[in-house]
């Protein structure tokens, strides 16, 4: 082989290495977005928020009422709303069929402990948004809230009081 293969091979190498590169731009990150499904079964209920009395200040034994058909907080006594965002619990239903649903709430007061201590509190007069019967079309979901009355001690510990209460369902 001459030396001016040689030449030609390396220039024609040398142009190779000399090519356009083309440049490829990274993709824009994704943009993620929440995903969320209530799975709700025949003749069920599921929470969808809990009952929340907000930041309470007591001089004086009074209560903090959450009135579910108008969604409304107020109190009395020596109970004073100090912040916090008060709100009904409010949950979600639904029946199989058409049919009549009926609501049950609890008859008798729900405890509250306070978290880290021993000391209660109690939650009464548990009120339903709207009726407790209502008429359900087939595969039809239903909301509705729930309140209540806090009755709190003119000597409450201060803190964080917790508790349940159930809510029923009832299909015929």
């Amino acid at each position: 082989m001459t030396s001016g293969g040689r030449v030609s091979r390396l220039l024609i190498l040398a142009l190779a290495l000399l090519a356009p590169v083309t440049m490829v731009r990274a993709a824009a990150p994704a943009t993620q977005s929440n995903v969320s499904a209530a799975i709700i079964l025949p003749v069920s209920v599921t929470k969808l928020s809990d009952m929340d009395f907000g930041n309470l200040s007591v001089t004086t034994a009074g209560t903090a009422v959450l009135e579910p058909n108008a969604d409304t907080f107020s109190t009395t006594g020596g109970v004073i709303a100090i912040g916090g965002v008060p709100q009904c619990a409010e949950f979600v239903g639904a029946s199989k069929d058409s049919a009549v649903v009926n609501i049950k709430l609890p008859n008798k007061p729900s405890t509250l402990t306070r978290v880290g201590g021993t000391q209660t509190m109690t939650v009464s007069n548990f009120t339903l948004q709207g009726q407790n019967k209502r008429t359900r079309a087939k595969q039809a979901s239903f909301t509705f809230r729930v309140g209540g009355t806090l009755n709190v001690a003119a000597n409450q510990v201060e803190g964080t009081y917790v508790g349940t209460f159930d809510v029923t369902v009832q299909y015929p």
